[in-house]
């Protein structure tokens, strides 16, 4: 396993929240993508065309602030309690399908592990804790 990092959900503002977490952490958004720039971006209305779907900050060492925009639209609703997850990014696909079956047993799959178009292997389930998690493989690019 190479990283367990959290993923934080925000109702529209996560651009607003990571700008002030770089004003504390430091550094450069590593990742930025815009609901405008995915594949179902033109079903949406306008603001949420700009919100962001996904943005990463790297902190410290080996460590990533990752988050999204949870659109209702989209059938996103965020309580205390499911607006984080923890994203695990594995070696190789093969771990990814070994750790995802084990978060699984007694679990709820939310989204099946399937390549995606943003190039990884990815999956999104809820433990039988109630714990949500992401679990991707990202070949290397050469």
């Amino acid at each position: 396993m190479v990283t367990i990092n959290p993923y934080l959900n925000f109702p529209g503002n996560t651009e607003e929240a990571f700008n002030f977490y770089r004003s504390i952490f430091g550094g450069e958004f590593a990742g930025l993508t815009r609901f405008k720039d995915t594949q179902d971006g033109s079903k949406l209305n306008a603001k949420e065309k700009e919100m962001l779907m996904h943005i990463s900050l790297p902190v410290g060492k080996g460590n990533t602030l990752m988050a999204t925009d949870a659109l209702e639209s989209m059938g996103h609703k965020l309580n205390t309690g499911n607006n984080f997850s923890l994203s695990v990014e594995t070696e190789s696909k093969e771990e990814a399908d070994k750790i995802f079956k084990g978060l699984s047993k007694g679990g709820k799959i939310t989204m099946p592990q399937a390549e995606t178009f943003w190039g990884s292997y990815f999956g999104m389930v809820n433990d039988k804790f109630g714990i949500q998690w992401m679990v991707g493989y990202t070949p290397k690019q050469s």
